[in-house]
């Protein structure tokens, strides 16, 4: 493992745990050179992945990437990082158990909507307005009313993560 700080192979690993919901090992490691401490987390992954997007364009699904685009929409938000966390493996093992290596970029981003409609409205709505590319308005309103249940709610449009 490189070490973020001086980029030296030479570290060590201090303590190993399981995270909370067990799906992930947490590893303190030490670089011998700098003396530096951080931490790495070892998670199983049953198959690699590809996101296809709708230009057709193919990358390689990044679990990161997710990550920052739920705790963009969650941010200054009550929910803790163990939900959070909780969530994304959640989507992750989805995605992975769906049996097929290429993922639809609006496959993500509904599984995506789905966790956070059950995790933050707020976030659901910063979410869904940033990737349902919202215009005006109504778009909210609409948005609103699904998640209150009223009047006008639509069937939801497909997603795109990464806008593509």
């Amino acid at each position: 493992m490189r070490c973020p700080y001086c980029g030296s192979t030479n570290t060590q690993v201090k303590d190993s745990r399981p995270t909370e919901d067990h799906t992930a090992i947490r590893r303190r490691r030490v670089c011998a050179d700098c003396s530096g401490r951080f931490t790495t987390f070892e998670r199983v992954q049953l198959r690699e992945l590809t996101v296809v997007k709708r230009s057709g364009r193919r990358v390689p699904f990044d679990r990161d990437k997710l990550m920052r685009s739920v705790q963009v929409a969650l941010r200054k938000r009550p929910v803790e990082p163990e939900r959070i966390e909780r969530m994304v493996s959640g989507i992750v093992r989805r995605l992975e158990n769906m049996g097929e290596s290429d993922i639809k970029s609006q496959t993500v981003g509904r599984l995506v909507m789905e966790g956070l409609k059950g995790l933050d409205d707020v976030a659901y709505v910063r979410f869904a307005s940033v990737y349902k590319n919202f215009r005006e308005a109504r778009d909210f309103e609409v948005l609103l009313g699904e998640l209150s249940g009223g009047e006008g709610a639509d069937e939801p449009a497909d997603v795109d993560v990464d806008g593509d």
